[in-house]
């Protein structure tokens, strides 16, 4: 039922398996096993007017693995060498984003919900908020 995360570096999606019945389907995101950290932290954005994007920013320390559990939204990440944009509209697939990667959302259609789910707890000192800088650090391999 669970999918496996596997060894696979860098941004990449992870489909997380569906279990078919008729009484609803279920997923499961397991910590270790189907996502490549331990989870110590969950929060979900929601309420964001349709069209409109989350404030981008990246982590030192922090891994991130992004679901759009309702509704849907695009998701720009950049590591310093490649960018990409990924659209995230089924809640049994979800984005991993490793530290070190500057990541986006944006075009959320009306009443969507992103969880994410950290491998730290929160820390305003993790958080790199300014491209620019984020550019820099990458540069001299700080991150």
């Amino acid at each position: 039922m669970t999918g496996k995360a596997g060894k696979k570096k860098g941004v990449h999606t992870i489909s997380l398996g569906k279990v078919r019945d008729k009484r609803g389907n279920l997923s499961v995101v397991e910590s270790g096993s189907s996502i490549p950290f331990k989870i110590a932290r969950s929060y979900w954005v929601y309420d964001v007017p349709g069209g409109e994007a989350r404030q981008g920013h990246a982590y030192h320390k922090s891994e991130e693995f992004i679901i759009a559990l309702s509704g849907s939204f695009d998701l720009l990440t950049d590591d310093g060498k490649k960018s990409s944009t990924i659209h995230l509209d089924r809640c049994n697939k979800g984005v991993y984003i490793p530290s070190g990667t500057w990541r986006h959302m944006i075009n959320f259609a009306t009443n969507s919900i992103a969880l994410v789910l950290a491998s730290t707890a929160y820390s305003p000192k993790d958080y790199i908020r300014d491209y620019e800088k984020f550019k820099e650090l990458k540069e001299a391999g700080e991150i």
